[in-house]
């Protein structure tokens, strides 16, 4: 009977088993490839993490675009706007007319001129030789903002000293540098100014005519500065001044209520320009009163006395 081999343990513990040949023996297994839900994990990470760096400009970036779809969408839903037609406005213009008290042209042409007019005073000496009285009180127009102002000659003609008052209270003394006494125009400087002088603008008075609306503004019995309203009577009048002794030619007529004190002030159109210089009023009887006439200087005859072309 054949026997069967038999190995010792010891002897087979110090072997090792054949391999194939053919394997290298230093080789290694590549590792397994990541699955499609581990790389998805892996790049919804990564965003997270991206947003937690820039949580606040996001929410900024997002609060914008915000306003800006809410301002689209609410422009989007706007009602169309009616197109305005002529009877909304005439609706519109009667309806404050209604409601609401405009100024007058008057109170327009006033306030337009009234930084411009001056209180003009004419002083002497009394008996005792220390004090200084009034003798004349007129009135008067800055032209020039250098404190040049119009007046008429008869409100200064005589006066030892000359003072002006401005609108805003400011006094001054006056040098009368221009006369032209076929006109009855003064021109005077006055030797300090105030902060805010204002000098009135001058118009043309070849476009006057009788019937356009004109404003008087002065100092009548010296009270003032007080306006008036009225029209053009008349261009091209004649007037013998009873004050000035002489006959007045190319005056403008008009109905403005002036009376002494008012000499020298302005007479001027709705829009506050200035187109003469009111010289005197036509008295029937020896009562110095208004009655209805009175004469300006054109503003053309004025300017010239004061050497300014005004136009």
């Amino acid at each position: 009977m054949k026997r069967v081999a038999l190995y010792s343990r010891s002897g087979a513990s110090g072997r090792t088993q054949p391999t194939d040949s053919t394997a290298p023996a230093t080789s290694k297994s590549p590792p397994p490839a990541a699955s499609p839900a581990a790389e998805a994990t892996r790049e919804r990470r990564a965003w997270r993490a991206l947003a937690q760096r820039h949580r606040g400009a996001l929410l900024f970036l997002a609060g914008g675009l915000f306003a800006v779809l809410l301002v689209l969408g609410l422009g989007g839903y706007a009602p169309p706007v009616a197109p305005l037609t002529q009877e909304d406005i005439d609706k519109a213009v009667l309806h404050t007319l209604r409601t609401r008290a405009l100024p007058s042209a008057a109170a327009k042409a006033y306030e337009v001129i009234r930084p411009s007019v001056v209180r003009v005073r004419g002083l002497a000496r009394g008996d005792n030789r220390e004090d200084l009285t009034e003798t004349s009180v007129g009135s008067g127009v800055v032209i020039v903002d250098s404190g040049i102002i119009l007046t008429s000659l008869h409100v200064v003609a005589g006066a030892e000293r000359v003072a002006v008052v401005f609108a805003d209270g400011h006094e001054s003394d006056a040098i009368v540098v221009g006369a032209r006494p076929e006109h009855d125009l003064a021109v005077i400087r006055a030797t300090s100014l105030p902060d805010d002088i204002v000098a009135a603008t001058l118009r043309s008075t070849q476009d006057l005519a009788p019937g356009d609306d004109v404003v008087a503004v002065g100092f009548p019995f010296g009270i003032g500065p007080s306006v008036s309203a009225g029209v053009v009577s008349g261009l091209r009048r004649e007037y013998y001044s009873s004050q000035g002794e002489r006959t007045l030619s190319n005056l403008i007529q008009f109905d403005a209520a002036v009376n002494p004190g008012s000499s020298g002030g302005p007479l001027v159109t709705a829009e506050g320009e200035v187109v003469g210089i009111v010289t005197s009023i036509l008295n029937p009887t020896e009562r110095s009163f208004f009655v209805g006439i009175g004469f300006a200087v054109p503003i053309e005859n004025a300017a010239s006395a004061a050497g300014t072309p005004p136009f």
